[in-house]
């Protein structure tokens, strides 16, 4: 590896990037059904410098949803957030943001252009914009035009687009855009093969300070290696999931201070942490999502540690989170009498 590049070392943070103030350039994406607040807050207690929300149908706004208004709380602790919205159009995106800037105090707001799934295209949305540009710099004109810092999740461009990545982003920023993420990966992989660094890398020599990175973000070395290439920032999305504590490795990696007990397999402090994250969940969601996403973070928060496999079988089948806190208050005492794997 070469030395940290002079663009994001620890000492000019806290900085400003795309008009919000953020303590480290390590972010958590917006995940749909995953980046509900709890878990936002769980990774800024983690270090992570920003948070999103998930995505948010502006048209369920403008429909005065419940379930999609529901999606618009912040915590005490989150900020900086992010709010992400999908929109077909400009009027239905621009009197959506409104709303939302109307009900909470979010730092930007952010445009998905890079979702692929079939229910968000056929409306026109997420990264059918690719195929759009004109909407699509309509859309971020029109946000800036109502004084909102305007985000934008995209990706890289499809093979058979008449104008590249690099010219879909210029437009972008001079319709506006505060910052621009780039996903490596073109609509048509949606989630498949591997993602394109060197095309977001490219960008990001083009416009410094104002394109972060996304796709196969795993380890601390790939967080290094997108800010060493100039990106303002790296969005850690699946991750995540894979291993909560990738967030304070990678600050580590990068230069940054970091609470030495998220570092490495500490059994008592990751169950600690879990059982934070467990209790907002099951305030906040409800026992049903509070189950489903403390599952889904099971594998990377235990992963090598002693008794970890016959622990996750014992947990997975808890039906209550009372049950499951239990189980894990008992294992944090198994791990913390220091008993040793065969």
């Amino acid at each position: 590896m070469g030395e940290i590049n002079i663009t994001f070392p620890a000492s000019s943070f806290p900085r400003r990037i795309g008009g919000v103030t953020v303590e480290n350039p390590v972010w958590l994406a917006p995940l749909a059904g995953i980046t509900v607040p709890s878990v936002r807050l769980f990774f800024r207690t983690l270090g992570a410098g920003l948070a999103h929300t998930e995505m948010i149908s502006c048209a369920g706004l403008l429909h005065g949803s419940k379930k999609t208004l529901a999606m618009l709380r912040i915590l005490d602790g989150e900020r900086p957030v992010v709010l992400q919205l999908f929109a077909g159009d400009e009027r239905t995106l621009l009197e959506g943001a409104l709303i939302a800037a109307s009900s909470s105090a979010f730092d930007a707001v952010g445009i998905n252009m890079a979702c692929p799934m079939p229910k968000v295209l056929k409306k026109g949305a997420g990264s059918r914009l690719l195929d759009r540009p004109e909407v699509a710099g309509a859309m971020v004109r029109s946000l800036a035009a109502a004084g909102l810092p305007v985000w934008v999740k995209t990706r890289k461009m499809p093979e058979n687009s008449p104008i590249g990545t690099l010219a879909f982003t210029e437009m972008l920023l001079e319709a506006g855009a505060s910052h621009v993420c780039i996903h490596g990966r073109s609509p048509r992989q949606r989630y498949g093969g591997d993602s394109d660094r060197s095309v977001i890398l490219s960008v990001a020599s083009a416009f410094p300070g104002m394109i972060a990175a996304s796709g196969d973000v795993y380890s601390p070395d790939d967080v290094y290696d997108l800010l060493v290439g100039g990106c303002s920032a790296v969005f850690v999305a699946r991750g995540s999931f894979r291993d909560p504590f990738l967030v304070p490795a990678a600050l580590h990696r990068c230069g940054f201070p970091v609470d030495k007990s998220l570092l490495g397999a500490d059994p008592g402090r990751r169950i600690e942490k879990l059982l934070l994250l467990g209790d907002g969940l099951a305030a906040e969601e409800g026992e049903r999502i509070a189950l489903l996403l403390l599952k889904r973070f099971l594998s990377g928060i235990f992963r090598g540690l002693c008794g970890a496999s016959q622990f996750r079988r014992t947990i997975a089948l808890a039906t209550t989170w009372e049950s499951m806190r239990a189980t894990l208050v008992d294992w944090k005492v198994f791990a913390e009498r220091g008993e040793q794997c065969d």
